[in-house]
C-alpha cells in the first residue's frame, strides 16, 4: 500500500478467500483493503493516538437518510453526549480533493448539522468548522485535538483548489 502523510502503526492485515482484509477497530471486524480503507484505517489510528480521539466516540460506515435514499458517513466522531461532532470523508490517494469533495460531505451535513467536517485523501487532510448562525465556515489550519474541538483557539486557512 501507498505511503501516507500519516503515522504509520501496526495495521492488522490478513489475506480472506484470496482478498487482502485489514481489522476495523471500530467496526471490530476485518474488511476489504481498499486504498480508501487503507486511508480510513491510518487517518483513526491519527485521530486516536496523535489527536486524543476516543475510540468508543467513533464509528464507521454510519448509514444516514438523506432524501429518502440511505447514505453512510465514513466516520463519526460524536462529542460527549453522543451528538454528532465530526463527518470525516475518506478519498484515495489518488483522488485529488476538490469543491465536488466537499459538496459530498456537505451533502451528509444537512442531516446530522455537525460542527467540523474533515476530508482526507491520506496525502492530504482538511477541516472545516461550521457556523450555521452567519450561515458560513472556514478552513482550520490543522485537525484539532478532540479536547480543543469545542473550544475557540483554532487557526483558520484558507486552502487552494
Amino acid at each position: 500500500m501507498l505511503d501516507l502523510n500519516l503515522p504509520p502503526f501496526e495495521i492488522n492485515i490478513k489475506k480472506t478467500d484470496g482478498k487482502l482484509t485489514v481489522f476495523d477497530r471500530l467496526r471490530r471486524k476485518f474488511v476489504a483493503l481498499t486504498p480508501e480503507e487503507w486511508v480510513r484505517q491510518r487517518f483513526v489510528n491519527y485521530l486516536i493516538t496523535e489527536k486524543g480521539y476516543p475510540q468508543a466516540l467513533m464509528a464507521n460506515e454510519v448509514q444516514i437518510s438523506l432524501n429518502s435514499r440511505k447514505r453512510r458517513c465514513d466516520s463519526i466522531v460524536y462529542d460527549k453526549t453522543l451528538l454528532p461532532l465530526v463527518i470525516v470523508e475518506y478519498k484515495s490517494p489518488d483522488v485529488e480533493i476538490t469543491q465536488a469533495v466537499f459538496d459530498q460531505i456537505a451533502r451528509y451535513n444537512i442531516v446530522l448539522k455537525v460542527k467540523y467536517l474533515f476530508v482526507s485523501n491520506g496525502l492530504s487532510h482538511y477541516c472545516c468548522l461550521m457556523d450555521y448562525e452567519a450561515q458560513t465556515f472556514c478552513y482550520l489550519a490543522a485537525i484539532p485535538m478532540y479536547n480543543d474541538l469545542l473550544g475557540n483557539s483554532l487557526n483558520f486557512i484558507h486552502p487552494n483548489f
